[in-house]
């Protein structure tokens, strides 16, 4: 029975959308957490030669092929092509919903209203040792059928999206057992042979694949190229400058290391990132003045809630207070050391670190007062 003059809200129904190749490790984990939130499962295998498809029979009758073109956005698109639910749902094989975030999602498909026309979740990329989340992003993930958002880039490919957005509490979780390091590089150097014209998003990630395979030098050719397209988006621009300060750290270039660190704050406020990158210079330095100050900055930075870009929750959380401690103790104020070390504590309570350092902290302050 509906109540009088309310009319009942209709649930959403939604294809999950998957373009795959050889993912016979991850798939069978990625479908248990989606097949009882989705309506339809489409998965389109791109040339797999392993027992992939053989896994995916046993949730779905029909699986699509597409011949491999050396271009992702292209794979994706036909994969959408054959949805017929009113949204659509994209995950890569080695991602999964978590049971929280399968409640979360079937929330959503029952209560979103209809007008809206992206749902935008969480992405986990980074754990730590007990399980909490150290990297983070966000993606565009639900999206309205009717909508036809295509999908662009042949690598490192983006969903071009407009309209009502909602961002949502939803996390996917990333948890790759491997990874094909060398495709998509192989996939931009053959482009670059063609003589193809790199817009200002190729560069970045151009620049990202040879940082991955540890070719540093060209891998700050492309950052720099790309910076000085100066069309980047802002999130890349930042990630840019920390991604170059990682290449001349390991080029053991340490003034143009700092020049990059300081060159992300052209693009907004320090972030807390790299606060703890400063800081830790000076630390090594024994420039505990200096350390200090950018430590605890790092500490008062705010902690974007729905940053589009990476964020790094270690150094917006225990990490510059730890190494407060370390800072505050070398230079004989013990209770500020203590202080932070309990603060970090908060954060990450079974650390042995934390453990230690009390101990030792807690002797020193004794020892002081009984003198």
């Amino acid at each position: 029975m509906k109540e009088c003059g309310r009319t009942p809200h209709k649930p959403i129904t939604v294809s999950l959308c998957m373009i795959v190749k050889n993912e016979e490790q991850t798939i069978e984990r990625c479908l248990l957490s989606v097949k009882d939130i989705v309506d339809e499962i489409i998965i389109v295998d791109t040339g797999s030669n392993d027992k992939t498809k053989e896994i995916v029979g046993r949730f779905i009758d029909k699986i699509y092929d597409f011949t491999w073109i050396n271009d992702f956005a292209a794979a994706r698109n036909y994969a959408f092509s054959q949805a017929t639910q009113e949204y659509i749902l994209w995950l890569d094989a080695d991602d999964v919903f978590l049971p929280v975030d399968q409640e979360l999602f079937l929330r959503i498909k029952s209560t979103l209203n209809h007008d809206i026309d992206v749902v935008s979740m969480l992405y986990n990329l980074g754990f730590d040792q007990y399980g909490k989340v150290t990297f983070q992003r966000r993606r565009n993930r639900l999206v309205k059928r009717e909508k036809n958002y295509p999908w662009i880039g042949a690598v490192h490919e983006y969903l071009e999206v407009n309209g009502n957005i909602l961002n949502s509490t939803i996390a996917v979780t990333h948890q790759p057992l491997s990874h094909d390091s060398g495709r998509n590089l192989k996939i931009y150097e053959e482009r670059l042979q063609k003589g193809e014209q790199f817009s200002p998003r190729d560069l970045y990630y151009f620049a990202n694949e040879l940082l991955d395979h540890r070719l540093f030098n060209r891998a700050i050719e492309y950052y720099q190229r790309f910076l000085a397209t100066k069309q980047g988006w802002v999130e890349d621009n930042i990630s840019a400058c920390s991604k170059l300060a990682d290449c001349f750290h390991n080029l053991n270039d340490v003034e143009n290391q700092l020049k990059y660190i300081y060159m992300s704050f052209r693009y907004g406020v320090p972030r807390a990132e790299f606060c703890c990158r400063l800081g830790y210079y000076h630390l090594n330095n024994n420039q505990m003045d200096e350390a200090i100050f950018w430590y605890k900055l790092a500490t008062k930075s705010e902690k974007p809630s729905d940053s589009w870009g990476m964020v790094n929750y270690q150094c917006q959380t225990w990490l510059p207070h730890l190494q407060l401690c370390v800072c505050y103790s070398r230079i004989g104020q013990i209770e500020l050391a203590y202080e932070h070390n309990e603060i970090a504590g908060t954060f990450i309570p079974e650390d042995t670190r934390i453990y230690h350092n009390r101990s030792y902290l807690k002797k020193l302050l004794e020892t002081s007062t009984n003198q």
